[in-house]
C-alpha cells in the first residue's frame, strides 16, 4: 500500500511541512506559525493531506527531545500525542544530518533537513 510521507521541523520562529510520495516526488511545502491556534491543528493537517490524496500518511516529527523542543507544542491533541489516528501515524525522530539533496519546489526555503529525513524513512 502507498503512502504519503509528511515531515514535521517546528523551531524557534516557524513550523516547516514537507510531504512526499516516494523518495522524488515532492507534494507540499509550507513554513506555518511555530505554534498551532488549535490543539487539534497537526492532526486535522495530517488527516487533511491523507483525504486529498487518498492515501495514507506516515509523519515523521524531527525532534531532539520531545519534552524540552518546540514539538511539544504541536501535539497538545492525544491523537498527535500518541502518533496514531486512522488516517495517519506519526513517530518522534531524532534530528540527523545526511548528504544533501536538490528541491524540487522553489521559493519555500531551505527544506534540504526534511527531505533527508524523509528519503531515510522511505528508504527503509
Amino acid at each position: 500500500m502507498s503512502s504519503i510521507w509528511v515531515g514535521i521541523a517546528p523551531g524557534p520562529t516557524a513550523t516547516r511541512v514537507l510531504a512526499m510520495h516516494g523518495a522524488s516526488e515532492t507534494i507540499l511545502k509550507a513554513r506555518l506559525h511555530r505554534d498551532p491556534a488549535h490543539p487539534r491543528a497537526l492532526a486535522t493537517l495530517l488527516e487533511a493531506i491523507a483525504l486529498w490524496q487518498g492515501m495514507h500518511v506516515h509523519a515523521a516529527l524531527a525532534a531532539d527531545d520531545e519534552r524540552s523542543s518546540y514539538a511539544s507544542s504541536l501535539c497538545q491533541d492525544p491523537l498527535t500525542e500518541h502518533g496514531i489516528g486512522p488516517l495517519f501515524t506519526m513517530d518522534w525522530v531524532p534530528v540527523a544530518a545526511r548528504r544533501r539533496r536538490r528541491s524540487g519546489i522553489a521559493g519555500m526555503g531551505r527544506f534540504h533537513d526534511l527531505e533527508r529525513l524523509l528519503i531515510g524513512e522511505v528508504a527503509r
